[in-house]
């Protein structure tokens, strides 16, 4: 059974960082889909970064080198580095995983296991 857990979320100032942590069991970190999602008020879910197997990354455009996806298996935690916040990446934030491989982490609908969500709220 998968359970997925996350934590790190916050409130911060533009320009501010948090770290994200994704705890989780039943799923294997070197080869499924591992991921974080965002959810904004009225708008749809979108990938913010993900894992394609063990070391392949896939970035949001909006995010890309301000936010960084890593793992440690050891740990069964996925985390999400985010530097440089900017009030636009408030959402709730949501970690995913899935037993599929390959083409399937880049689509959020693939995803059959997601966490409770932790909020990241950015002020101006």
């Amino acid at each position: 059974q998968v359970h997925l857990v996350e934590s790190g979320g916050g409130s911060v100032q533009a320009g501010g960082s948090l770290r994200l942590s994704c705890a989780a069991s039943g799923v294997s970190f070197s080869t499924d889909c591992m991921g974080w999602f965002r959810q904004a008020p009225g708008k749809e879910r979108e990938g913010v970064s993900i894992f394609d197997g063990d070391r392949r990354t896939w970035y949001a455009d909006s995010v890309k080198g301000r936010f960084t996806i890593s793992k440690d298996n050891a740990k069964n935690t996925l985390y999400l580095q985010m530097n440089s916040l900017k009030p636009e990446d408030t959402a709730m934030y949501y970690c995913a995983a899935d037993h599929r491989t390959g083409g399937y982490c880049y689509n959020a609908v693939f995803y059959d296991y997601r966490g409770q969500g932790t909020q990241v709220t950015v002020s101006s």
